[in-house]
C-alpha cells in the first residue's frame, strides 16, 4: 500500500496517512488508467496530494464487487448483524472525528470547529439512526378474503451508485449510506472530485467495521468519466444524486438508459419570510446562520430574504451590524472563524460574477462585495455580501449563487410575499418569521417547498425528511422516509382455496 497511500501533516498539526487509491472490494487500488485529481487547499491555494481518478473501467470493476456481495454474504446476513455493523461503523467515526474533521477542514475550508462539532456528529448520528432500521424494516400481510393469503416484502432495490457533492462530504456519504445499508443494498460511491480525501480516509473505517468486500466501494472520479458511467451503468439498479440541478438533469437522462431507481437532491434559491410581528432580534441571528454559514455553500441556504414594510429597513440595520460582528473571515482552523475560503478557485470566481451582476442590474450593494485575501494574498475568502433594493427580475434574485451572497428586498403584504417566494423554478427550504401562530402555520402550508422552518432557517435533523419540489429534486432523504427509495414492494399473492 506505500504508493497508495501518503503521510500528511495538516496546518494544524495533526498527523495522519492518507489513501490515495480507489476502495473496490476492500482493497486499494490504482486506476487503470492511472490518471490522478489534485486536492488543492481553498485557504492557501497549495496542493494537498494528488489521488487516483477513475474511469469506466474501475466503475465497471467497483459495480461487479458490489453485484457480488449484493448476492452473496451481504444478502444472506441477518438484518440485525447488519445494524450491528453500521452501528460498529458510527463508533468508529467518533473515534476518529478529529482526523476526519481536520481533514474536511484542509480539503473543502469549512471551519474546524463546525467540521467536528457540527458534521462529524451528523455523520455519526445518522449511521447509528440507521443503524437502528436495519431489523426494522417490514411488510405487511393485506386482508382480502378468507380463499387468499397476501402479503408484502420490502427487498433491497441492489446495486446503489451514489454520488456525493463537495460542500458536506461525509455528511452526504453518510445521509446515501445510512439508508442504503440497511436495507440490504451495496454501493459503488463517488467522490467529488474537488474534495476526495476524507471519504477516502472513512472508507479504510468501513473495513475496519467488519463490512463484507464489495459492500462499500468507493471512487474519486471526474463527474463527465466516474459519475457518466456510474449513472448510465446498466448493472446499477438505483442513482442517488445531490448538486446542481442542471448535472441532476444531466443524471436522470442517463439514468433512463435501465430506467434506474433515482433520488435526486439538487439547487435551491430558498426564500426566508419576515414579517412586520416577527421577533426581529430572532429573525437576524437566523437569517445570518441561513446564508453565511458554510460559506454560504449550502442547497437550503435561505438566499432570498422578503422583508415587510414596516420593519424592513430596521431589520436591514441589524442584520448588516449582525453580519459584520460575527462573520469573522479568515483561517478556518482559528478558533474565531466563522467563514473560511470558498471551497475551489472556480466556486470563489462565480460568486464574484454574481456580485458584478447584482451592480450592474441595479441593487443596492449594502455590505461586502469583494475579495478577502490573508497575509500571504492567497485563499478563496470573500466578505460576507449583502444586496438590498432587489427587484425579482434580477439574475441575484433569480439564480442560485452558493456563496456568502443574499439578496434582500420588501413586501406589502402576505400574499405578496407568498407569491413572491413560490416565483421560482426551486422549491427546496424556505423559512417563516412571526410571533402569530396561525399566520405561521398558514404560511408554511401555502410555500412551495419541501422543508419549511418556522421562526428558524436550516436547523435540519437526519430524523427529519429532508427534500424538496419542483427543480430541487425528487424523493426524499432522512428520517423514515429515507428508507422508500433503497426497497422495493413485492407484492405475494397465496391462493388458499379459489378453484377455477
Amino acid at each position: 500500500m506505500s504508493d497508495l497511500s501518503v503521510e500528511l501533516t495538516a496546518p494544524n498539526g495533526h498527523k495522519y496517512t492518507q489513501p490515495t487509491g480507489l476502495f473496490i472490494n476492500n482493497e486499494w487500488v490504482k486506476s487503470k488508467s492511472g490518471e490522478k485529481i489534485t486536492s488543492i487547499n481553498p485557504t492557501d491555494e497549495s496542493e494537498i496530494c494528488s489521488v487516483y481518478a477513475a474511469d469506466p473501467e474501475d466503475v465497471d470493476a467497483a459495480v461487479a464487487a458490489a453485484r457480488k456481495a449484493f448476492k452473496g454474504e451481504w444478502r444472506d446476513m441477518a438484518s440485525t448483524e447488519r445494524g450491528e455493523l453500521m452501528y460498529k461503523l458510527s463508533q468508529l467515526v467518533e473515534e476518529h472525528k478529529e482526523t476526519l474533521a481536520t481533514i474536511e477542514t484542509w480539503d473543502n475550508g469549512k471551519p474546524y470547529s463546525v467540521a467536528l462539532n457540527e458534521d462529524l456528529g451528523e455523520v455519526a448520528g445518522t449511521l447509528k439512526y440507521y443503524a437502528g432500521y436495519a431489523d426494522k424494516i417490514h411488510g405487511q400481510v393485506i386482508d382480502t378474503t378468507a380463499a387468499k393469503l397476501a402479503y408484502t416484502i420490502r427487498e433491497p432495490v441492489g446495486v446503489c451508485g451514489q454520488i456525493i457533492p463537495w460542500n458536506y462530504p461525509l455528511a452526504m456519504a453518510a445521509w446515501k449510506l445510512g439508508p442504503a445499508l440497511a436495507c440490504g443494498n451495496t454501493v459503488v460511491l463517488k467522490a467529488a472530485e474537488q474534495t476526495p480525501l476524507s471519504i477516502l480516509y472513512f472508507a479504510n473505517l468501513i473495513k475496519e467495521a467488519g463490512f463484507p468486500p464489495g459492500v462499500v466501494n468507493i471512487l474519486n472520479g471526474y463527474g463527465r468519466k466516474a459519475g457518466a458511467a456510474i449513472a448510465s451503468h446498466l448493472d446499477i439498479d438505483k442513482i442517488a444524486f445531490t448538486g446542481s440541478t442542471a448535472t441532476g438533469r444531466e443524471i436522470m437522462k442517463m439514468a433512463a438508459i435501465n430506467m434506474k431507481n433515482i433520488t435526486l437532491e439538487t439547487g435551491g434559491k430558498s426564500p426566508l419570510l419576515v414579517f412586520d410581528d416577527a421577533d426581529l432580534d430572532q429573525a437576524v441571528k437566523w437569517a445570518h446562520i441561513g446564508i453565511m454559514s458554510n460559506m454560504g455553500q449550502i442547497c437550503t441556504a435561505t438566499s432570498r430574504i422578503l422583508v415587510q414594510e414596516g420593519v424592513y429597513e430596521q431589520f436591514i440595520s441589524a442584520f448588516k451590524a449582525h453580519v459584520a460582528a460575527t462573520s469573522k473571515v479568515g483561517d478556518p482552523f482559528a478558533s474565531a472563524t466563522f467563514q473560511g475560503p470558498q471551497v475551489t478557485k472556480t466556486q470563489y470566481e462565480r460568486v464574484l460574477s454574481y456580485i458584478e451582476s447584482g451592480k450592474s442590474e441595479g441593487a443596492e450593494l449594502a455590505a461586502g462585495g469583494e475579495p478577502v485575501k490573508d497575509v500571504n494574498g492567497k485563499g478563496f475568502f470573500i466578505a460576507p455580501t449583502i444586496f438590498t433594493g432587489v427587484k425579482d427580475e434580477m439574475k441575484i434574485f433569480r439564480e442560485e449563487v452558493f456563496g456568502p451572497f443574499v439578496v434582500i428586498s420588501s413586501f406589502k403584504t402576505e400574499q405578496e410575499a407568498v407569491d413572491r417566494a413560490n416565483n421560482t423554478t426551486y422549491g427546496l427550504g424556505s423559512a417563516v418569521f412571526t410571533e402569530n401562530i396561525t399566520k405561521a402555520h398558514r404560511v408554511a402550508r401555502q410555500i412551495e417547498a419541501g422543508m419549511v422552518w418556522i421562526n428558524s432557517s436550516n436547523d435540519s435533523d437526519f430524523r427529519i425528511p429532508f427534500g424538496g419540489v419542483k427543480q430541487s429534486g425528487i424523493g426524499r432523504e432522512l428520517g423514515e422516509a429515507g428508507l422508500a427509495a433503497y426497497t422495493n414492494v413485492k407484492s405475494v399473492h397465496v391462493n388458499l382455496g379459489t378453484r377455477l
